[in-house]
Protein backbone atom coordinates (compact mmCIF):
# COMPACT_ATOMS: atom_id res chain seq x y z
CA UNK A 1 0.00 0.00 0.00
CA UNK A 2 2.74 2.43 0.95
CA UNK A 3 4.70 1.81 -2.25
CA UNK A 4 1.67 2.20 -4.49
CA UNK A 5 0.37 5.23 -2.59
CA UNK A 6 3.74 6.90 -3.10
CA UNK A 7 3.31 6.64 -6.86
CA UNK A 8 0.15 8.74 -6.64
CA UNK A 9 1.40 11.12 -3.96
CA UNK A 10 -0.99 9.77 -1.32
CA UNK A 11 -0.11 9.39 2.36
CA UNK A 12 -1.46 6.60 4.58
CA UNK A 13 -2.11 6.43 8.31
CA UNK A 14 -2.31 2.91 9.78
CA UNK A 15 -4.05 1.76 12.96
CA UNK A 16 -4.56 -1.69 14.52
CA UNK A 17 -7.72 -2.62 16.43
CA UNK A 18 -6.18 -5.79 17.90
CA UNK A 19 -9.35 -7.83 17.30
CA UNK A 20 -11.53 -5.29 19.13
CA UNK A 21 -14.52 -4.10 17.06
CA UNK A 22 -15.34 -1.22 19.42
CA UNK A 23 -11.79 -0.01 19.08
CA UNK A 24 -11.98 -0.27 15.29
CA UNK A 25 -15.19 1.79 15.27
CA UNK A 26 -13.45 4.47 17.37
CA UNK A 27 -10.54 4.47 14.91
CA UNK A 28 -12.96 5.02 12.01
CA UNK A 29 -14.55 7.90 13.90
CA UNK A 30 -11.09 9.39 14.47
CA UNK A 31 -10.29 9.14 10.75
CA UNK A 32 -13.57 10.85 9.92
CA UNK A 33 -12.78 13.70 12.34
CA UNK A 34 -9.43 14.13 10.57
CA UNK A 35 -11.24 14.47 7.22
CA UNK A 36 -9.37 11.66 5.46
CA UNK A 37 -10.11 11.14 1.77
CA UNK A 38 -10.84 7.39 2.05
CA UNK A 39 -10.87 4.62 4.65
CA UNK A 40 -9.57 1.07 4.14
CA UNK A 41 -10.99 -1.47 6.58
CA UNK A 42 -10.03 -5.02 7.42
CA UNK A 43 -13.05 -5.72 9.64
CA UNK A 44 -12.55 -7.28 13.05
CA UNK A 45 -16.06 -8.71 12.77
CA UNK A 46 -17.65 -8.90 9.34
CA UNK A 47 -21.19 -8.38 10.65
CA UNK A 48 -20.52 -5.96 13.52
CA UNK A 49 -18.50 -3.55 11.34
CA UNK A 50 -21.68 -2.14 9.75
CA UNK A 51 -22.23 0.88 12.05
CA UNK A 52 -18.64 2.06 11.52
CA UNK A 53 -19.12 1.94 7.75
CA UNK A 54 -22.43 3.80 8.05
CA UNK A 55 -20.67 6.58 9.98
CA UNK A 56 -18.13 6.94 7.17
CA UNK A 57 -20.91 6.87 4.55
CA UNK A 58 -22.77 9.63 6.42
CA UNK A 59 -19.58 11.70 6.45
CA UNK A 60 -19.19 11.01 2.70
CA UNK A 61 -15.84 9.26 3.20
CA UNK A 62 -15.54 6.35 0.74
CA UNK A 63 -14.86 2.96 2.34
CA UNK A 64 -12.86 0.09 0.86
CA UNK A 65 -12.25 -3.31 2.47
CA UNK A 66 -9.08 -5.36 2.13
CA UNK A 67 -8.62 -9.06 2.98
CA UNK A 68 -11.84 -9.37 5.04
CA UNK A 69 -15.24 -8.31 3.70
CA UNK A 70 -18.20 -6.73 5.44
CA UNK A 71 -21.37 -8.83 5.56
CA UNK A 72 -23.26 -6.22 7.57
CA UNK A 73 -26.77 -5.40 6.40
CA UNK A 74 -25.91 -1.68 6.60
CA UNK A 75 -23.09 0.40 5.21
CA UNK A 76 -21.81 0.77 1.65
CA UNK A 77 -18.33 -0.38 0.59
CA UNK A 78 -17.00 0.87 -2.76
CA UNK A 79 -14.76 -2.13 -3.46
CA UNK A 80 -13.50 -5.25 -1.68
CA UNK A 81 -9.99 -6.49 -2.50
CA UNK A 82 -8.96 -9.89 -1.18
CA UNK A 83 -7.55 -13.31 -1.88
CA UNK A 84 -9.88 -15.78 -3.55
CA UNK A 85 -10.33 -17.59 -0.26
CA UNK A 86 -12.69 -20.27 -1.60
CA UNK A 87 -9.94 -21.21 -4.05
CA UNK A 88 -7.42 -21.03 -1.19
CA UNK A 89 -9.55 -23.45 0.82
CA UNK A 90 -9.47 -25.84 -2.12
CA UNK A 91 -5.68 -25.57 -2.18
CA UNK A 92 -5.61 -26.46 1.53
CA UNK A 93 -7.82 -29.50 0.90
CA UNK A 94 -5.62 -30.69 -1.95
CA UNK A 95 -2.57 -30.46 0.32
CA UNK A 96 -4.38 -32.41 3.03
CA UNK A 97 -5.66 -35.11 0.65
CA UNK A 98 -2.16 -35.73 -0.68
CA UNK A 99 -0.60 -35.79 2.78
CA UNK A 100 -3.14 -38.29 4.13
CA UNK A 101 -3.22 -40.58 1.14
CA UNK A 102 -6.91 -39.81 0.67
CA UNK A 103 -8.11 -41.30 3.96
CA UNK A 104 -8.19 -40.08 7.55
CA UNK A 105 -9.86 -37.95 10.23
CA UNK A 106 -9.43 -34.17 10.12
CA UNK A 107 -10.23 -31.29 12.48
CA UNK A 108 -10.63 -27.64 11.51
CA UNK A 109 -9.45 -24.88 13.84
CA UNK A 110 -11.81 -22.14 12.75
CA UNK A 111 -12.74 -18.44 13.12
CA UNK A 112 -16.30 -18.37 11.78
CA UNK A 113 -17.08 -14.70 12.42
CA UNK A 114 -14.71 -13.62 9.62
CA UNK A 115 -15.84 -13.79 5.98
CA UNK A 116 -12.45 -14.72 4.54
CA UNK A 117 -12.31 -17.68 6.92
CA UNK A 118 -15.86 -18.69 6.04
CA UNK A 119 -14.75 -18.85 2.42
CA UNK A 120 -11.61 -20.83 3.27
CA UNK A 121 -13.59 -23.41 5.20
CA UNK A 122 -16.22 -23.59 2.45
CA UNK A 123 -13.57 -24.28 -0.18
CA UNK A 124 -11.81 -26.78 2.08
CA UNK A 125 -14.94 -28.79 2.86
CA UNK A 126 -16.19 -28.78 -0.73
CA UNK A 127 -12.86 -29.89 -2.19
CA UNK A 128 -12.32 -32.52 0.48
CA UNK A 129 -15.72 -34.06 -0.22
CA UNK A 130 -15.06 -34.03 -3.98
CA UNK A 131 -11.44 -35.16 -4.11
CA UNK A 132 -11.02 -37.46 -1.08
CA UNK A 133 -14.38 -38.40 0.44
CA UNK A 134 -12.72 -40.94 2.74
CA UNK A 135 -11.09 -38.06 4.61
CA UNK A 136 -13.72 -37.20 7.21
CA UNK A 137 -14.04 -33.90 9.12
CA UNK A 138 -14.64 -34.96 12.73
CA UNK A 139 -14.49 -31.53 14.39
CA UNK A 140 -14.77 -27.83 13.52
CA UNK A 141 -13.90 -25.63 16.50
CA UNK A 142 -13.08 -21.95 16.81
CA UNK A 143 -9.92 -20.50 18.29
CA UNK A 144 -10.56 -16.96 17.06
CA UNK A 145 -7.44 -16.99 14.89
CA UNK A 146 -5.36 -16.80 18.11
CA UNK A 147 -2.31 -19.02 18.64
CA UNK A 148 -2.71 -19.55 22.40
CA UNK A 149 -6.37 -20.46 22.00
CA UNK A 150 -5.51 -22.79 19.12
CA UNK A 151 -3.04 -24.63 21.35
CA UNK A 152 -5.77 -25.18 23.95
CA UNK A 153 -8.29 -26.25 21.31
CA UNK A 154 -5.76 -28.69 19.86
CA UNK A 155 -5.03 -30.15 23.30
CA UNK A 156 -8.73 -30.86 23.69
CA UNK A 157 -9.01 -32.33 20.21
CA UNK A 158 -6.16 -34.73 20.91
CA UNK A 159 -8.01 -36.00 23.96
CA UNK A 160 -11.39 -36.23 22.23
CA UNK A 161 -10.17 -37.71 18.92
CA UNK A 162 -7.15 -39.96 19.58
CA UNK A 163 -7.30 -41.20 15.98
CA UNK A 164 -6.97 -37.73 14.47
CA UNK A 165 -4.67 -37.66 11.44
CA UNK A 166 -4.97 -34.10 10.13
CA UNK A 167 -5.61 -30.49 11.17
CA UNK A 168 -6.49 -27.48 9.03
CA UNK A 169 -5.69 -24.18 10.76
CA UNK A 170 -7.51 -21.31 9.08
CA UNK A 171 -4.49 -19.05 9.57
CA UNK A 172 -0.90 -19.68 10.54
CA UNK A 173 -1.40 -18.68 14.16
CA UNK A 174 -4.04 -21.43 14.37
CA UNK A 175 -1.77 -23.94 12.64
CA UNK A 176 1.29 -23.04 14.73
CA UNK A 177 -0.73 -23.20 17.94
CA UNK A 178 -1.89 -26.67 16.89
CA UNK A 179 1.71 -27.61 16.10
CA UNK A 180 2.82 -26.66 19.60
CA UNK A 181 0.20 -28.96 21.14
CA UNK A 182 1.01 -31.76 18.69
CA UNK A 183 4.72 -31.43 19.46
CA UNK A 184 4.06 -31.73 23.20
CA UNK A 185 2.00 -34.85 22.49
CA UNK A 186 4.88 -36.34 20.48
CA UNK A 187 2.79 -36.57 17.30
CA UNK A 188 4.64 -34.26 14.90
CA UNK A 189 4.52 -35.94 11.51
CA UNK A 190 1.81 -38.35 12.62
CA UNK A 191 -0.85 -35.63 12.51
CA UNK A 192 -0.60 -33.67 9.26
CA UNK A 193 -0.99 -29.88 9.59
CA UNK A 194 -2.08 -27.47 6.87
CA UNK A 195 -2.16 -23.77 7.71
CA UNK A 196 -3.03 -20.69 5.68
CA UNK A 197 -1.01 -17.57 4.76
CA UNK A 198 2.57 -18.91 4.44
CA UNK A 199 4.01 -16.51 7.01
CA UNK A 200 7.81 -16.71 7.53
CA UNK A 201 7.40 -18.75 10.72
CA UNK A 202 5.03 -21.19 9.06
CA UNK A 203 7.37 -21.54 6.10
CA UNK A 204 10.14 -22.56 8.49
CA UNK A 205 7.85 -25.21 9.99
CA UNK A 206 6.97 -26.46 6.50
CA UNK A 207 10.64 -26.50 5.45
CA UNK A 208 11.41 -28.53 8.58
CA UNK A 209 8.69 -31.06 7.75
CA UNK A 210 6.59 -30.16 10.81
CA UNK A 211 3.73 -28.88 8.63
CA UNK A 212 2.56 -30.13 5.23
CA UNK A 213 2.11 -26.80 3.47
CA UNK A 214 0.06 -23.62 3.20
CA UNK A 215 -2.14 -21.83 0.73
CA UNK A 216 -0.03 -18.74 0.07
CA UNK A 217 -1.65 -15.34 -0.09
CA UNK A 218 -0.10 -12.35 -1.85
CA UNK A 219 -0.71 -9.41 0.51
CA UNK A 220 1.57 -7.15 -1.51
CA UNK A 221 -0.79 -7.58 -4.48
CA UNK A 222 -3.86 -6.99 -2.30
CA UNK A 223 -2.28 -3.79 -0.99
CA UNK A 224 -1.35 -2.52 -4.44
CA UNK A 225 -4.77 -3.26 -5.93
CA UNK A 226 -6.52 -1.60 -2.99
CA UNK A 227 -4.68 1.67 -3.60
CA UNK A 228 -5.31 1.36 -7.34
CA UNK A 229 -9.05 0.97 -6.68
CA UNK A 230 -9.02 4.08 -4.49
CA UNK A 231 -7.15 6.02 -7.18
CA UNK A 232 -9.69 4.93 -9.81
CA UNK A 233 -12.49 6.13 -7.53
CA UNK A 234 -10.79 9.49 -7.04
CA UNK A 235 -10.41 9.78 -10.83
CA UNK A 236 -14.14 9.29 -11.34
CA UNK A 237 -13.93 5.68 -12.48
CA UNK A 238 -15.93 2.81 -10.97
CA UNK A 239 -13.69 0.07 -9.57
CA UNK A 240 -15.07 -3.47 -9.49
CA UNK A 241 -17.15 -4.22 -6.40
CA UNK A 242 -14.98 -7.28 -5.78
CA UNK A 243 -11.37 -7.70 -6.87
CA UNK A 244 -10.08 -11.26 -6.24
CA UNK A 245 -6.41 -12.21 -5.95
CA UNK A 246 -5.47 -15.85 -6.72
CA UNK A 247 -3.89 -17.98 -3.97
CA UNK A 248 -0.81 -20.15 -4.50
CA UNK A 249 0.65 -23.02 -2.47
CA UNK A 250 3.80 -23.26 -0.38
CA UNK A 251 5.08 -26.79 0.26
CA UNK A 252 8.69 -26.16 1.18
CA UNK A 253 11.89 -24.49 0.11
CA UNK A 254 13.11 -25.60 -3.29
CA UNK A 255 16.30 -27.68 -3.08
CA UNK A 256 19.52 -25.90 -3.97
CA UNK A 257 20.82 -26.61 -7.47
Amino acid sequence: MQDEAGKYGYSISFTDANRDQNRQTSQVEDFISKHVSAIILTPVDSKAVGPAIVEANTAKVPVFTADIASTATSGKVISHIASDNVQGGRVAADLMCKALGNTGAVAIIDQPEVTSVQDRVKGFKTELAAKCPDVKIVADQTAGGDRARALTVMDNLLQTFPGLTGVFGINDDSALGALAAIRTAGKVGTIKIVGYDATPEAKKAIDAGDMVGDPEQHPEVIGKLTIDAIHDHFMGKTPAAKIPVPVGAYTGKAPAK
